[in-house]
């Protein structure tokens, strides 16, 4: 192994053992109260290494996030391999999503933060574009799901997809900001999920009758 090679896998290192030391701090802390300096820390490495592998605490939040979209796209891009029809497979992808951000409620925080106000990220264009190239993929998969229920006549041809798609993901980040920072936390995944299973059979009639 040649030094550059070695160097390219020692600073690759560095960086998925920063990554792994944020999150668990940004988890039990919230992004806002964690610092460089306590990521360094936790890492067990010189503040200086920090900034060797990312410029800032938002853009390994970022990473982090972009990472994360990553992983729940494959585990949706698993869901058309089965054969469910639309209605049903559009239950599943919420459960996904929901599960995906209850295991880590601040990422829907920045998340949201991201989509509604990126200035205050202060991420570089190139993440900036990564992420929302990631996101639009998930947002995309609901109008995937939706053309699969055109296609099988489930939906009415006329539908707007783009428009129902989106109508799709507000509503289900409202239901989870809704009980994400209110309400017992115990009752939190089954209040979310009959939520949503009941506001999807509302909308999906609503398409039927199209």
């Amino acid at each position: 192994m040649g030094l550059l090679e070695r160097r390219g896998k020692e600073k690759d290192s560095r960086k998925k053992l920063i990554l792994k030391s944020a999150r668990t701090l940004f988890f039990e802390k919230g992004f806002n109260n964690v610092t460089v300096d306590e990521i360094a820390k936790f890492s067990e490495l010189g503040k200086g290494s920090i900034y060797l592998c990312f410029n800032s605490k938002e853009e390994i939040y970022a990473q982090i996030l972009l990472n994360d979209i990553e992983n729940f796209n494959q585990q949706v891009s698993i869901l058309f391999n089965k054969k469910k029809i639309a209605a049903d497979l559009l239950v599943e992808f919420s459960y996904i999503y929901v599960d995906f951000f209850l295991n880590d409620p601040e990422l829907f925080r920045i998340l949201m933060t991201f989509m509604l106000q990126p200035a205050k990220m202060n991420l570089s264009e190139k993440i900036n574009s990564q992420i929302l190239t990631a996101n639009a993929r998930s947002i995309d998969a609901i109008g995937k799901i939706l053309q699969l229920g055109v296609a099988s006549k489930e939906f009415p041809s006329n539908m707007n997809l783009k428009q129902n798609q989106n109508a799709i993901w507000g509503l289900l980040n409202g239901i989870i900001s809704l009980y994400l920072y209110f309400g017992q936390q115990i009752k939190r995944k089954e209040k979310i999920s009959s939520t949503i299973k009941l506001a999807l059979e509302i909308f999906i009639k609503g398409l039927k009758q199209e």
